[in-house]
């Protein structure tokens, strides 16, 4: 009798039900819109720098020094890798120099990395914009374009490098410059200095010492769970582990500022919609009530009637919500797989950020579990209205009406 009644007035039903399908279909869109991006700029802060965690020596967060390192073990690295969501671990040690060309001098940031399994994560040898990409062992090094043009470094030129070693040594070196990259982080490319893990290791007189083991991961949204398998394998006497949101907590804070600013509204929505269904429902009713007053004159329990009202509003939020999903996806699958890329002055802003300029959707089940469940809601408090004036119809002054 309910799926009847819906199609007796097609126009309303198909009004109720439109309402229902636009929320559904901009909401899910919105939000893929809105977590896809937050997932590139993760992906690219963590493979550009930090990693999604970094294990380090204890202390070693609060002091920065070449002197508080971990030793490089095979039963370390071991550890790290054997993690189900582990996808890899780079190795490094950062320290600071004096980095230097003819007569200009400025401070860098040294970083001896394993040449394959940073290009693996960073994508390092894409980037470079004159030379090469080192080897192994190579004694060359590779500089960031603001740092190149502002010592006035070119491909083969010498770069003088002088620090402070491992207890104290004095870690000096001069190198040929093998490449120069241009890094999408302005801070980086400013001061940026790579070299090969062993070349590194030599210059600042720490053999197989590192000060951090950068983890990449192969879904980052089981961070938490991958940390904490790796903080309860690992001595805490002994290493600290940190994933990217500790170590980037800005990033973390923009996320957070823009994901409240997204559900505000997504909220205005809903409720632009909830007026509208509620419009529609106290229509209905109105055009209904000397129906309603003719069956409980006939006999018909005010309890039946108003459960075949709530049936009916079920099976209009139930179409409403089902095409909203259907009509979704494909458009949420498409641009998951073939995001958008911007262009002009709106990349060269992102890119600043050092954030690949695509906007992606991301693709996520819980996004329709939420979107059902809103539309739940929504169904719910709009059916207590045609309910409450279930109950106030007397039957006898509806058949005189």
């Amino acid at each position: 009798m309910a799926w009847r009644n819906i199609w007796r007035n097609k126009r309303r039903t198909l009004i109720t039900a439109a309402s229902i399908f636009f929320a559904i279909f901009f909401a899910l869109i919105m939000r893929a819109l809105q977590l896809g991006s937050y997932s590139n700029m993760i992906d690219n802060a963590v493979t550009l720098y930090s990693g999604h965690i970094q294990v380090h020596a204890r202390g070693y967060w609060d002091n920065k020094s070449i002197n508080n390192t971990l030793l490089q073990t095979r039963e370390l690295m071991n550890t790290l890798q054997a993690g189900e969501n582990v996808r890899q671990v780079a190795p490094r040690l950062e320290s600071f120099a004096l980095g230097s060309s003819g007569p200009q001098t400025k401070g860098v940031l040294v970083m001896g990395v394993n040449p394959q399994k940073q290009d693996d994560m960073s994508k390092l040898s894409g980037k470079l914009v004159a030379g090469e990409y080192f080897e192994a062992g190579e004694q060359a090094a590779i500089v960031g374009k603001t740092l190149a043009d502002y010592l006035k470094l070119g491909v083969n030129d010498t770069l003088v490098l002088l620090g402070q070693g491992y207890h104290g040594a004095t870690a000096a070196g001069k190198y040929p410059v093998r490449g120069i990259v241009s890094i999408p982080k302005p801070d980086l490319d400013n001061k940026m200095v790579y070299l090969p893990l062993q070349t590194a290791q030599r210059m600042y007189m720490a053999p197989n010492r590192l000060t951090t083991l950068a983890v990449n991961l192969y879904d980052h949204e089981d961070l938490e769970e991958t940390l904490e398998k790796m903080k309860a394998e690992l001595p805490d006497d002994k290493y600290e582990v940190k994933s990217w949101k500790e170590i980037m907590p800005e990033l973390v804070q923009q996320i957070q500022s823009d994901n409240a600013s997204g559900w505000i509204l997504l909220a205005i929505l809903y409720l632009i919609i909830a007026f509208g269904v509620f419009g529609t429902v106290m229509m209905m009713v109105n055009e209904r009530k000397r129906e309603f007053g003719v069956m409980i004159a006939v006999g018909m329990h005010k309890f039946k009637l108003a459960l075949i009202v709530t049936v009916e509003m079920i099976f209009i939020g139930l179409l409403g919500l089902l095409s909203g999903i259907v009509g979704s996806m494909p458009v949420i699958l498409y641009y998951h797989y073939n995001p958008i890329r911007l262009s002009g002055e709106v990349a060269k802003s992102i890119e600043t950020f050092g954030i690949e300029p695509i906007m992606p959707m991301a693709w996520q089940v819980d996004f329709y579990t939420n979107q059902t469940l809103i539309v739940a809601v929504i169904v719910v408090v709009a059916v207590l209205y045609p309910v409450y004036s279930i109950t106030r119809i007397r039957a006898v002054k509806a058949m005189r009406g």
